[in-house]
C-alpha cells in the first residue's frame, strides 16, 4: 500500500498537483487542489471523481478558505486498489484519470469515458470473492 501510495504522490506531484506534507509515508494522502485548480472545490472534485468511479473524498487542507463542505482539497488513499492486485505501475494511469476528470470537472462526456476506461481496466483486478 505505501509503495502504491507514493507513486501515487509522485505522480500526480509531477502532474503539478500539490501533496500537503510534500508526500506521503502511509497509504493515504491529501492533495490541496488551490495550486493546479484554484476555483475548483473539492466538493466539486470528490463529485465529479465519484461519477467516474474513482472514489475520493472532500477534505479541507491547512489554512483552508472555504468551509468543511466545501473544501479546497481532495483525499485519497490506496488500500481498496492494492488489495485489488494493483502495482506501482497502475498509479500513473489512475493519477492521469484523476486529472482528466478534474480538467473537465463538469463534462459528463469526460466523465462518462473515464468511467468506461475504470471499469475496463478493473475488469484485470476483481474484488475477492467471500
Amino acid at each position: 500500500m505505501k509503495k502504491n501510495a507514493a507513486r501515487l504522490a509522485d505522480e500526480l506531484t509531477h502532474r503539478g498537483f500539490t501533496i500537503v506534507s510534500g508526500g506521503t509515508d502511509n497509504h493515504s494522502m491529501l492533495v490541496d487542489l488551490r495550486s493546479k485548480y484554484p476555483e475548483l472545490t473539492g466538493k466539486v472534485a470528490e463529485n465529479a471523481l465519484v461519477a467516474a468511479d474513482i472514489t475520493v473524498n472532500k477534505n479541507m487542507v491547512p489554512f483552508d478558505s472555504r468551509s468543511g463542505f466545501q473544501t479546497s482539497g481532495i483525499r485519497l488513499g490506496t488500500p481498496a486498489i492494492t488489495t485489488r492486485g494493483a502495482k506501482e505501475d497502475l498509479m500513473v494511469l489512475i493519477a492521469e484519470l484523476i486529472e482528466t476528470v478534474l480538467n473537465a470537472p463538469t463534462d459528463e462526456t469526460v466523465i462518462a469515458a473515464v468511467r468506461a476506461r475504470v471499469n475496463d481496466v478493473m475488469k484485470d483486478y476483481p474484488l475477492f470473492a467471500w
